[in-house]
């Protein structure tokens, strides 16, 4: 083969590989300043949850109403088959 030749496989195979490590590059420098600013964001508001908590542990309506009544978390259980019974029933 000749040296043209040569060149022009070489500039085939290295232009398009380059270009798309440029574009991969700048693809993961922008991923990172978005995830700065997701955490940045996320580190505010975990502040601003943890320092209303402390200032107040009722929550009162803004016009001065009566504060909401607490109730118990209520649990909901899944129900329990026994399997032994049901088979011997079938």
């Amino acid at each position: 083969m000749s040296t043209t030749t040569d060149l022009i496989a070489a500039a085939v195979i290295v232009t398009p590989t380059a270009l798309a490590g440029a574009a991969y590059a700048l693809s993961i420098r922008g991923a990172a300043a978005d995830s700065a600013r997701v955490r940045a964001v996320l580190a505010l508001s975990a502040y601003e949850r943890e320092t209303a908590a402390e200032q107040d542990d009722t929550a009162t309506p803004p016009d001065g109403g009566e504060p909401l009544p607490t109730t118990a978390p209520v649990a909901h259980l899944a129900p329990v088959v026994d399997l032994a019974a049901r088979r011997a029933a079938a």
